[in-house]
């Protein structure tokens, strides 16, 4: 299946609308920082046919179908195997000092999640791996049969706001001992069981917070983020925008703080002048997170938790 028949991309129009303004300045060029699939990357390209696209993606294979895809785009596309927080090492070896457009789609992508090989979904059987780039690192599997008890905890508490944290990962190691982990059903069948049965009637697929914190510590997902959204608000020209589109609280928070830190200088209170080097260099464009709407929805169910921010570069932070 190619990938514009497999990928809807969430929030299309409104995303590139979000990048309009940046992406209509002559010589534009927008970083698609999780190129995904390149269903928003084949729509600002069709929509702005002077914009040039640097995509980026630590998934070999999503490179390869987003590749396919934008082929008829030319020499006006450049596609980099790399993490989004390698933006300015990516950038520099380019030859770009700053861009006019980012977009972060931030999350476990559509072709990762039906790809039952892959691991990320509880759902199906399938080897734990979680990778998303599959050349190189732990997998789930490695995280379940060698951390200790408190450091899964730690991670299930931390990156699936999991309250039944201890317990699961109790469990986990007691039956590690007996086998290792090795595929996502006997995984979900552990959850299940450690979760008291008046817990598990609400909230949907009890497995949903483990598998999410698995992904994210497999991945070093927020780790990357934190060092990513700063670096690329200093890659963008002034005038340029910036969409982060998030799909859980923890991905939400981070980024929102990081627009914060350039749209709400910390100056005292009553001060009469603001000082040049103490004034927004950031304009909030998205008032709070923008939540897709139910006809986004109901075409595109994976729209349900997105949360989506935008900013624009005023001027050259201090």
């Amino acid at each position: 299946m190619s990938a514009s028949t497999r990928h809807v991309p969430v929030l299309r129009d409104r995303v590139i609308a979000l990048l309009a303004p940046a992406l209509e300045t002559p010589g534009a060029v927008l970083v698609d920082a999780t190129l995904g699939l390149g269903g928003h990357a084949e729509h600002a390209l069709t929509v702005f046919p002077a914009v040039h696209l640097i995509g980026l993606d630590r998934d070999p294979e999503a490179l390869r179908l987003s590749g396919e895809r934008l082929a008829p785009f030319g020499e006006r596309v450049t596609l980099v195997h790399a993490v989004y927080d390698e933006l300015p090492e990516v950038l520099a070896e380019l030859g770009y000092d700053r861009v006019q457009g980012i977009l972060f789609d931030l999350g476990v992508s559509s072709m990762q999640l039906d790809e039952a090989d892959r691991g990320f979904a509880y759902s199906q059987d399938a080897p734990l791996d979680m990778r998303m780039d599959p050349t190189t690192g732990v997998t789930a599997a490695d995280v379940l049969n060698t951390y200790p008890a408190a450091d899964l905890a730690r991670i299930l508490r931390q990156y699936g706001e999991e309250k039944f944290a201890s317990r699961i990962a109790s469990r986990i190691v007691a039956e590690r001992a007996i086998a290792p982990f090795t595929t996502s059903a006997r995984l979900v069948d552990v959850i299940r069981t450690s979760i008291p049965a008046a817990a598990r009637r609400t909230g949907g697929n009890p497995a949903k917070r483990t598998f999410q914190a698995l992904r994210i510590e497999v991945n070093g997902e927020l780790d990357a983020l934190r060092g990513a959204i700063p670096a690329a608000l200093d890659a963008l020209a002034v005038g340029g925008r910036i969409v982060v589109m998030s799909y859980q609280s923890l991905e939400d928070r981070i980024v929102k703080h990081a627009l914060a830190v350039g749209a709400h200088p910390d100056v005292p209170a009553g001060l009469p002048i603001i000082p040049d080097s103490m004034k927004p260099w950031l304009r909030l464009i998205t008032r709070g997170a923008e939540l897709a709407g139910e006809d986004e929805i109901a075409e595109n169910p994976r729209a349900a938790s997105v949360r989506v921010r935008a900013a624009e570069r005023l001027a050259v932070a201090a």
